[in-house]
C-alpha cells in the first residue's frame, strides 16, 4: 500500500485550466526573464526545449511550441515539423552528454493521459538507465536527482551547442 506524500507545489500544474488561460509554459516565455533562470535550453523558432522542474531522471526535458496549443493535431506544419526534428535533437543531445542506457519519448494528451499541464502540448524526452528505479520510489515514493536542474541545464546548453556546431551527417 502506498501512503500519500504532500506535493502541494503541484497544485498549480493540476487545476483545471482552460486552454484559454494561460499555460505555466506560456507564463515562462513572457517572464522576460533570461533562459537560464527558466531552465529554457534551447529556442528554436516554433518550438524550444526546458529542463522538467519536477523530472523523473536527470535530464528530463520538455519540448514545446511557443504557441499554446492543447494538441498535437492543431499545431502548424511548421510547428509539427520542427517540434519533431527538435525531439530527435534533444534525444541524441542526452545521448550526447549523459550515455543513459535508454530514452523515453512521449506526450500525455487529454484529461485522463495524467498530463499535469494540458493546455499547453509539450513532448517528455526522458533518459533511462537499467535499475534507475530504487528503494526510494519503492518505500517512499521519492525519487532522488544527483544533480541540481541549473546544472544539468548548462550541461544540456553545452552539449546542444556542440550538437548543433558539429557535422550535421551521421552520428547520435
Amino acid at each position: 500500500m502506498h501512503e500519500a506524500l504532500w506535493a502541494g507545489w503541484r497544485t498549480r500544474y493540476l487545476d483545471d485550466r482552460t486552454d484559454s488561460e494561460r499555460s505555466v509554459f506560456t507564463e515562462i516565455l513572457e517572464s522576460g526573464r533570461p533562459d537560464h533562470e527558466t531552465l529554457i535550453v534551447w529556442r528554436g523558432r516554433t518550438v524550444f526545449a526546458v529542463m522538467n522542474l519536477h523530472p523523473y531522471t536527470v535530464g528530463h526535458l520538455l519540448v514545446l511550441p511557443y504557441r499554446q496549443t492543447p494538441d498535437l493535431h492543431t499545431l502548424t506544419l511548421d510547428e509539427h515539423r520542427e517540434l519533431w526534428d527538435t525531439v530527435v535533437m534533444a534525444t541524441r543531445v542526452i545521448a550526447d552528454e549523459y550515455d543513459p542506457a535508454g530514452i523515453n519519448v512521449g506526450a500525455n494528451l487529454g484529461p485522463a493521459a495524467g498530463g499535469s499541464v494540458r493546455n499547453h502540448v509539450h513532448v517528455h524526452v526522458v533518459p533511462r538507465w537499467i535499475g534507475d528505479g530504487n528503494f526510494l520510489a519503492a518505500t517512499a515514493s521519492t525519487r532522488q536527482l544527483p544533480e541540481a536542474l541549473d546544472v544539468t541545464a548548462d550541461r544540456i546548453r553545452r552539449a546542444w551547442d556542440r550538437r548543433t556546431a558539429g557535422p550535421k551527417v551521421g552520428g547520435r
